[in-house]
């Protein structure tokens, strides 16, 4: 089984990876939402505190007035400056009072008045402008006051916020990105209005181009390693299961311990062959024949096509796969609920969790003691934030096949994040030895060893965690995954940025299609401040995502980093680098 996404605490947006590290298996691998890349110092609003918002004038830039008198002159003479820093303050007035237009034409006068050489006092004097005219909505208006103030101040926070949102109105989503990003790294991370803009704009920078990307995309297959893992993950699957006596031809019935070697024609045994022999590629071609001659696997056929489509990431071509299985009430009732307990899934990966509810409660009616469905049941009110129901579930499977290793260990982990969200250090400790006690009755599962080491990484045992990364290698030497949580490791324990790189590039020499080896070795280049390498890493990422919501999230994490080298480029801004 392979090791879990790594724990981390719930993003703005999206599921958080904690959750996200019990669907490993699953028939989706979901993609963690849209995070701004330099979130980790992100602060909570407090009551009392401003949270940033910008929405008034500014003050006198010069409050002593007459500072431009040439010498022998009394308090009659008004230099230049001063008459532009009346008008400024008349604008001001108006402005308060709500008379946009007046103040306008006050603060045009200040800047027409203004000498040149007064650098910040004309930047003022446009951003003043620029906020008279977010009042009446003239976002072009915005645009151009904001422009030329942070021409003349390129770190001016309020103009380029203000021309941020300016330019989200006009649907200038990647300039806007630019803005409020070096907005950010101005502010040293801790402003949540410029945050929260920063990650709406990144979503929806991410689901656009992932949705035109994704439907054009190369349908392509996941790795070995990844399809047997998931395949792994049920039990009471019939398409997943070895070629059984009834299927063989009567030379092939002496072999059991062989392969069958099918020459009938039947195209859904061929596919079933090609599975054991891992050639994946033919698979779907192979259930077409079966379905398009309505042979007697048509029902098998249809399923096991549906989810090679799902793992390839074609939920358009799954449907009706799955829809015509679900339907066939003569039909196995196990294919039944598989398709039932896939479709589900899908839902949910589509970001619908009221269908996806529906189909695992249909599937728990028409099929009562089937573990695979109370398993994934599980894994879906893991997701939901239900994870009383979640247990429950988890203990309906182990009651009907207590050798699940893979439910006891996702169960544990599960007690333990109820235990570490309700700070109840006592429960944590119980969860703790509960993990204890499940890698003492199954040895053998890797992944009881993987979520230990995460629970054990969040309580800061790093040397304790590392020994069951190491448990999980031994047990699973091909696992790309694994490498990946232990590279992590090493740069939270031990500050170790070249050991950690190394586990993660033996990573993607194991398996070049883990994407998450990919978007962790991406994540980790934008901290060191090498922003080109980094959006490679996350275009390879990208191009192996194995769903549209995951391919969103791997394109904000990629516009971020593409948004910091614009923002280095135009105004010399980079954030703390490792």
């Amino acid at each position: 089984m392979a090791a879990s996404k790594p724990v981390e605490s719930q993003s703005g947006s999206g599921f958080p990876r904690w959750q996200l590290a019990l669907l490993v298996g699953t028939p989706i691998v979901l993609g963690v939402g849209a995070v701004y890349l330099w979130k980790r110092n992100k602060t909570k609003d407090t009551p009392g505190k401003s949270n940033g918002e910008r929405t008034t004038p500014e003050g006198s830039a010069n409050p002593v007035q007459g500072q431009g008198a040439p010498s022998g002159f009394g308090d009659e003479y008004e230099s230049p400056l001063d008459r532009a820093q009346g008008a400024k303050n008349k604008g001001n007035k108006y402005f308060k009072a709500g008379k946009y237009e007046q103040a306008i034409q006050c603060y045009t006068e200040a800047i027409g008045l203004c000498p040149r050489d007064n650098q910040t006092d004309l930047s003022t004097f446009y951003q003043n402008r620029a906020a008279a005219y977010e009042q009446q909505m003239k976002w072009t208006e915005v645009v151009q006051d904001c422009t030329q103030a942070v021409v003349i101040n390129p770190r001016y926070i309020k103009a380029l916020f203000r021309r941020a949102k300016a330019l989200e109105r006009l649907d200038n989503k990647k300039e806007c990105l630019e803005d409020v990003t070096a907005v950010c790294i101005l502010e040293a991370f801790q402003n949540q209005q410029s945050m929260l803009l920063a990650d709406k704009v990144l979503k929806l920078l991410g689901k656009e181009k992932a949705k035109d990307q994704y439907k054009n995309r190369d349908p392509l297959m996941p790795s070995p390693q990844f399809i047997k893992s998931y395949f792994s993950s049920f039990t009471d699957d019939i398409i997943s299961q070895p070629l059984q006596k009834g299927e063989k031809k009567d030379e092939d019935k002496d072999n059991e311990g062989e392969a069958a070697e099918v020459t009938e024609s039947s195209g859904y045994l061929k596919a079933k062959q090609y599975m054991e022999e891992e050639n994946y590629d033919k698979i779907i071609s192979e259930c077409t024949k079966e379905v398009e001659s309505g042979g007697k696997y048509t029902a098998e056929a249809l399923l096991l096509r549906a989810t090679f489509y799902l793992l390839i990431g074609n939920a358009t071509g799954a449907q009706p796969d799955l829809d015509r299985v679900i339907n066939m009430e003569d039909a196995n009732v196990k294919l039944r609920a598989n398709a039932l307990i896939k479709r589900g899934s899908m839902y949910m990966q589509q970001q619908q969790p009221m269908m996806s509810t529906q189909d695992f409660n249909m599937a728990a009616e028409i099929d009562t003691r089937n573990a695979d469905v109370y398993h994934h049941r599980g894994q879906l009110k893991i997701l939901l934030d239900q994870v009383e129901e979640a247990v429950r579930d988890f203990d309906e499977c182990i009651l009907l096949r207590p050798d699940s290793a893979l439910a006891q260990a996702q169960k544990g982990f599960a007690l333990y994040r109820q235990a570490y969200t309700g700070n109840s250090q006592s429960q944590v400790q119980t969860a703790m030895d509960g993990f204890e006690d499940i890698i003492r009755r199954f040895p053998k599962c890797a992944e009881g060893y993987a979520l230990y080491a995460q629970a054990l990484t969040d309580q800061q045992q790093f040397g304790k965690a590392d020994h069951m990364y190491n448990k999980c290698i031994y047990l699973e030497p091909d696992n790309a995954t694994t490498y990946v949580h232990k590279g992590l490791l090493q740069l939270q324990w031990k500050q170790d940025l070249d050991r950690g790189l190394d586990f993660i590039s033996r990573a993607i020499e194991i398996d070049n299609k883990c994407d998450f080896a990919y978007e962790t070795m991406g994540t980790i280049e934008v901290q060191r401040g090498n922003l080109e390498k980094a959006i490679d890493m996350f275009n390879k990422a990208i191009n192996l995502a194995k769903s549209e919501m995951e391919m969103a999230h791997l394109y904000s994490l990629c516009d971020a980093a593409y948004a910091q080298t614009e923002v280095a480029r135009k105004y010399g801004l980079k954030p703390p680098t490792l």
